[in-house]
């Protein structure tokens, strides 16, 4: 196989295999023929859920203020809300928003963000003032205006289970209670929300009110006790760790039986207190991560006895690239929080075709194991690390959106395992197979789509999809997301730089061409 420079070989392709026989890369050739594809053997479909293409709003910088939430703009309406991002994630079908954060949430009392008087509170996280205008009654009105499930993270640092408790009243009881207060405030009917989260990385010395191990069990099952009393049916999603044993063996072994999913949290990238962001071979190599956290963390419910359905996975923040915040989670003397370098987050160029095919691998592993990935939630929606960038004049759609935009509008329902066999890609110190796919199909399973996503920086690659097809199939139908050069991206005044192009492969002895730094809808040939 052709190298791609001293850093990006192509290695010999080695076993790479992932559970549940879903995915499969096995050795190739020396001879390296085109990669290919085909239905495993023995493999059951499954459907995955719709809430894996979710998204999170923190109130970090111009995230809600500014971002999502803009009185003062044209461009919003009667409620504040710029119409531009709304219209954006109805296009892009958002399922599910969670909210008030991350670190924020654990300080966060939502009693000061509710009805006609509100004080601007001290954030405790981030080290600045937050106004209280944008509290649960705009959250939820919002998340209605786009068509996206409320998803609240509840305060499980300073506050209490009562609090929690209370809070589930007030959004969904309708005569008593905290309901009242709501009806009070002008919004006579329940919210009704579903989904509620306790905590956020209650374990991390970055945290606000950390919890040790043997605390945040016990916390959480009275937690979820008191807002189970509100509210039998709303699903419960109790904050884990994608590594630490003793802190998910805590959680599970004592609530376990009282919560829906365990939430862990993935930035492979970290650009906490330095903002230096990986070049684009680097974070190819940062692809397999979200197989390894899934098996990680089944592996600790299926000991913990929590495992086969009783309780699922919620990655309820992601990203290709952590939030940068100098200064953040150092609470010592003279320790100061350097407020204004979170606006390096926003530079348009740091978001490229890297973090499109690292959101479209990490896509494709939580749908392959949609039978225990539950949610999945994109950090942040927008501005900072988000998929839109919110600006005066308007918003650019970053290469991340597109990626959303394909998964959410072009996929068939169910997934079908599927071997794989391909190449490897080389940073020159470790690999990772070359190509991801996963193959979708309606119910019937006559409409089938492949998700494929080409890793390669530079290098086009031939994948046998004969396996998948009809004799004599001569083109298929595709929408492919590229760019000019793998370090592509989109900014104002060239938001189209990267976008989704319909195209029709062309296909020979079975076989079409994927390009190179690609993710790609390829509508495979109708069933019989």
């Amino acid at each position: 196989m052709k190298k791609t420079g001293a850093k990006a070989l192509f290695a010999a392709a080695a076993l790479l295999a992932f559970a549940d026989g879903g995915f499969a890369c096995e050795n190739c050739p020396d001879d390296e023929p085109a990669a290919a594809i085909s239905l495993s053997g023995g493999g059951v479909a499954h459907r995955y859920s719709r809430l894996l293409f979710g998204s999170f709003i923190e109130h970090f910088d111009t995230v809600v203020y500014g971002g999502i939430y803009d009185p003062a703009s044209p461009l919003s309406d009667e409620d504040g809300f710029r119409r531009d991002v709304i219209d954006a994630l109805r296009d892009a079908k958002c399922s599910i928003v969670r909210w008030p954060g991350g670190c924020f949430s654990q300080a966060y009392h939502w009693k000061n963000g509710i009805g006609p008087k509100r004080e601007p509170a001290w954030d405790m996280a981030w080290r600045c003032e937050d106004p209280n205008t944008f509290g649960t009654d705009e959250y939820v009105k919002w998340c209605r205006k786009v068509g996206c499930e409320p998803y609240i993270c509840t305060n499980a640092g300073t506050g209490t289970g009562e609090e929690m408790g209370e809070w589930v009243q007030y959004c969904n009881l309708a005569d008593a209670g905290w309901g009242r207060r709501r009806a009070a405030n002008g919004h006579r009917e329940p919210y009704a929300v579903r989904y509620w989260n306790i905590g956020n990385e209650n374990g991390g010395g970055h945290e606000i009110a950390r919890r040790s191990a043997e605390e945040w069990g016990p916390l959480v099952r009275e937690s979820a006790k008191m807002m189970r009393a509100a509210d039998s049916s709303i699903f419960i999603v109790g904050a884990g760790s994608p590594k630490t044993e003793a802190w998910n063996r805590s959680l599970l072994s004592t609530a376990g039986h009282l919560i829906d999913m365990i939430s862990v949290h993935s930035y492979p990238d970290k650009l906490l207190q330095v903002d230096n962001p990986s070049p684009y071979l680097k974070c190819m190599m940062f692809t397999d991560r979200p197989e390894k956290l899934i098996a990680n963390v089944s592996r600790m419910l299926d000991e913990s006895g929590c495992g086969g359905g009783k309780v699922g996975i919620a990655i309820d923040e992601w990203n290709l690239r952590s939030w940068h915040h100098p200064g953040f989670g150092k609470f010592g003397r003279g320790e100061a929080m350097d407020v204004a370098a979170r606006r390096r987050n926003d530079r348009a160029a740091t978001y490229t075709m890297a973090d499109a095919i690292y959101a479209a691998a990490f896509l494709n592993a939580c749908v392959r194991h949609g039978d225990v990935v539950k949610m999945a939630c994109f950090a942040p929606v927008v501005n900072s690390r988000g998929a839109i960038f919110v600006h005066p004049g308007g918003i650019v759609k970053r290469t991340t959106y597109h990626v959303f935009w394909m998964y959410a509008n072009l996929m068939e329902t169910n997934v079908l395992p599927v071997t794989l066999k391909c190449g490897e890609l080389s940073d020159g110190i470790k690999s990772v197979p070359v190509l991801d796919a996963v193959l979708t199909a309606s119910g019937d399973s006559r409409r089938r789509v492949l998700m494929a996503v080409n890793k390669s920086p530079d290098e086009a690659v031939a994948l046998d999809v004969s396996a998948l097809c009809p004799v004599g199939t001569d083109f298929l139908p595709a929408t492919i997301l590229s760019g000019d050069s793998p370090d592509a991206y989109n900014d104002v005044g060239s938001e189209n730089r990267v976008v989704p192009q319909k195209v029709r492969l062309a296909v020979a002895d079975g076989k079409t061409t994927l390009p190179p730094h690609s993710v790609a809808a390829i509508v495979l040939a109708d069933n019989p």
